[in-house]
Parts: structure tokens; C-alpha cells; sequence
């Protein structure tokens, strides 16, 4: 029995998809300048990696439902 394809034996964490600031405002629907807005107070997840800002999407995922759910909680 071949166990090489065996998800069980891959102990390796999922890699997820990197995004450049542009990608992330054109995935989140912000304009460029508010990403960079972001990244400068911040307040977007991010990391510079040799200079450059990258973007981890599932973390950006998770960051946009939590910051969606302070909204709704938050007092008009």
C-alpha cells in the first residue's frame, strides 16, 4: 500500500495565498491609498517582506469578518 499520497502523513501546514497591496484592495474593494492608509496606522495584518508588504488572504479573511462583527456590535 502506497502511503506517500496520504494526507495523514502530510505534516506540513497549508499554505495560503500571498497578495501585493494592490491585490488586497482590488480582493477587499478598497482603494489602494486606504490599504496603504491601513498598513501605516496599523490596522490591516501584514508583513514586509524584503521592503514590500504582502498579505496573507485567509488572514485578511479573518480580519475582515472580525472587523464586520465590531461593526454590528458597536452602538449607531
Amino acid at each position: 500500500m502506497d502511503q506517500t499520497n496520504d494526507p495523514k502523513q502530510d505534516k506540513r501546514p497549508e499554505r495560503t495565498q500571498m497578495m501585493t497591496p494592490k491585490e488586497a484592495a482590488k480582493y477587499l474593494g478598497f482603494h489602494l491609498v486606504t490599504i496603504y492608509r491601513l498598513l501605516k496606522k496599523q490596522m490591516v495584518p501584514a508583513i514586509k517582506i524584503g521592503g514590500q508588504w504582502r498579505f496573507k488572504k485567509d488572514i485578511l479573511d479573518s480580519w475582515l469578518v472580525k472587523r464586520m462583527n465590531e461593526k454590528r456590535i458597536a452602538p449607531s
